[in-house]
């Protein structure tokens, strides 16, 4: 543990590109999200608590707690942060794949990266994946209960909504089209064990997945991803979402002056880091609920 969550809150940006990117999203899930940063800033709006004695008090109970490895808060925002770690990688891998296919001199790339959908697909299903085992650990589910993600997503509110709600637009509609939930579902009934096996996020998190072979935790992946289908449909439809909407919205917070949606979407996840950055906001906010009703029921 390099930073305590004290730090890590007190250090989100209140700019940037990926601000910029959550704000345009507002129109998707109207009000939810508060770009909260500071960590005593957030206590109180988190509790209400104004007074600096009980403030201090819950900071103090919030740092033991997340410095815990028993509790889930430290592995929880690992998995957030590793969500977001390959992102760049991706990138760079996906505009080095359409420069191989627009650039004949290039071809070679081609060969050497996996195509853009299928790589893109990965990236939304592992994040999917961890997005359930985050919110497992933090609520000691097993994850057996895999099933009854689409209910779980359903009660989602705050930054965790506009973290999904961000998975649909930026890892779904604009590097996969409008019919994104089809072209991920095709693409995991073709896709080999072995190439999932090949993307640094899901290498990072395998031994959290629950199976012994390559097939079975593919299994687990897809599995994840079919039972937030229907939610993420609804959100879609619900909202009217196109990769159109999404992005003209987002030219209006970010200086993206490209149509190409593979572009667009290779600029962002070379840019953003919206699952860390929520992620923090997540877990800050499990924390402080956790540290609050410990001190107002005298546990501590």
């Amino acid at each position: 543990m390099s930073k305590s969550i004290v730090e890590l809150v007190d250090n989100l940006p209140s700019g940037g590109i990926t601000v910029m990117m959550l704000k345009s999203l507002d129109f998707v899930v109207p009000g939810q999200w508060n770009n909260l940063t500071g960590f005593d800033n957030t206590i109180q709006v988190v509790t209400g608590e104004t007074k600096r004695k009980v403030i201090e008090k819950i900071r103090d109970r919030a740092i033991a707690l997340y410095a815990n490895p028993n509790e889930p808060y430290q592995a929880s925002l690992r998995l957030y942060q590793l969500a977001d770690s390959a992102d760049s990688a991706l990138g760079v891998t996906a505009m080095a794949n359409k420069i191989g296919e627009n650039i004949g001199f290039l071809s070679f790339i081609n060969r050497l990266t996996p195509k853009a959908d299928t790589t893109q697909t990965i990236d939304l299903c592992v994040k999917v994946a961890i997005e359930l085992i985050v919110f497992c650990k933090l609520n000691n589910i097993s994850l057996d209960n895999m099933g009854n993600f689409g209910n779980y997503l359903s009660h989602y509110k705050d930054e965790a909504l506009m973290r999904m709600a961000a998975l649909v637009c930026a890892d779904g509609l604009i590097p996969l089209g409008p019919d994104f939930l089809r072209v991920a579902q095709n693409t995991l009934v073709g896709l080999n064990p072995s190439t999932l096996q090949q993307n640094s996020t899901f290498q990072n998190i395998s031994n959290l997945i629950p199976g012994g072979s390559g097939a079975a935790k593919l299994g687990f992946v897809s599995a994840t991803f079919a039972s937030a289908q229907g939610w993420m449909n609804n959100l879609v439809q619900s909202r009217g979402l196109t990769p159109a909407t999404v992005l003209g919205n987002l030219k209006q917070y970010v200086d993206v002056t490209d149509d190409k949606l593979d572009y667009v979407a290779a600029f962002l996840d070379m840019t953003t880091n919206y699952y860390e950055h929520t992620g923090i906001q997540t877990v800050a906010r499990r924390l402080i609920d956790r540290a609050y009703a410990d001190i107002t029921s005298g546990r501590v």
